[in-house]
């Protein structure tokens, strides 16, 4: 019975706390301006990897928007940083090292924002491209949060093998002071054996990230979990959010998420490619909700190694060592 009242508490927290439906109008999320990324060696100083940073596939993150930290990150190790607005092929892809996609999203007029329906953001096309594009050598970052980007993201993730959960991942024992925050750390043993996770040196080691509401992930054979989920994590659908005036009815539909994980790394031909279930923590930003203070979240959070994490992701995937 205590298991079973915990998820009905954690499934009410998160209807109180993830913006759905009309309650977004009353909530501002946006990069926080004052945050300045510190890189003290920069990575790449002799060579500068190419990122091509989408931005047409209505995503929710841009590099003038809420993923700012994140471009003047990159640009101050050393990348060279450019906004897409183009569909993904060939021609596109051509002449960068690294693409990097962050909640991508179909928009269709006169539909809740929130609709579980959503087909591919990406065309049958677009995901050959990258796909090969990858064989070929090249470095993908896929980022697809929470509902409803997980299933946007959904046919060009299958592409490269990884499967995506499309709704919201719990994990109440490694939550970091919000039921919807996760914890991922050398204490609770949830760290990928991996070159990001354990870095280069000393460093650049990571022992402690958070990630802030997203979906879980599981990866082919050959992959590697980076951020860990605990036995009793689970995944709560998009639609069981419709239930929240039933709670033992909304808990009836999560789904265990017992051996998977929030970020996933592999190698694909002679390229590479992370898949991640949640962006906020590549970001840095603030949300301000009416009656609430002013919540930072992602690489300006204190004490967290998340910035460090964003750094060894891309190193990584540039193949810098």
């Amino acid at each position: 019975m205590r298991i079973r009242m915990s998820r009905i508490a954690v499934l009410l927290a998160l209807v109180t706390c993830v913006p759905t439906g009309p309650s977004r109008a009353q909530v501002e999320q946006m990069a926080d301006s004052l945050f300045v990324p510190s890189v003290p060696e920069p990575a790449f100083t002799d060579r500068h990897p190419q990122v091509l940073f989408d931005e047409a596939h209505n995503n929710f993150h841009t590099l003038d928007g809420r993923y700012e930290a994140f471009g003047r990150l990159l640009r101050a190790d050393g990348h060279e940083v450019t906004p897409n607005p183009d569909p993904l092929l060939p021609e596109t892809l051509a002449g960068f090292d690294l693409l990097v996609i962050s909640n991508a999203n179909v928009e269709r007029p006169g539909e809740d924002p929130d609709s579980t329906a959503d087909p591919s953001a990406f065309t049958a096309e677009e995901i050959e491209a990258v796909h090969q594009w990858v064989r070929d050598g090249g470095g993908l970052l896929l980022i697809a949060d929470h509902a409803p980007f997980g299933s946007a993201a959904a046919a060009l993730s299958d592409r490269f093998g990884v499967e995506m959960s499309r709704g919201y991942t719990v994990d109440t024992l490694q939550a970091a002071g919000s039921s919807t925050n996760i914890e991922f750390s050398r204490e609770n043993e949830s760290l990928g054996d991996h070159a990001i996770m354990n870095g280069w040196n000393d460093a650049d080691r990571i022992g402690r990230v958070v990630a802030f509401t997203g979906q879980s992930l599981l990866g082919p054979e050959g992959s590697t979990p980076l951020m860990i989920l605990s036995d009793t994590a689970f995944d709560i659908p998009p639609e069981a959010l419709e239930l929240a005036d039933d709670p033992e009815a909304m808990m009836e539909m999560t789904i265990p998420a017992q051996g998977r994980s929030m970020a996933v790394a592999l190698e694909v031909g002679r390229g590479r490619v992370i898949v991640q279930g949640e962006a906020g923590m590549l970001s840095a930003q603030i949300v301000v909700r009416a009656g609430r203070d002013p919540y930072k979240f992602g690489m300006n959070q204190p004490e967290l190694d998340n910035q460090q994490y964003a750094l060894n992701v891309m190193r990584w995937l540039a193949k810098w060592k």
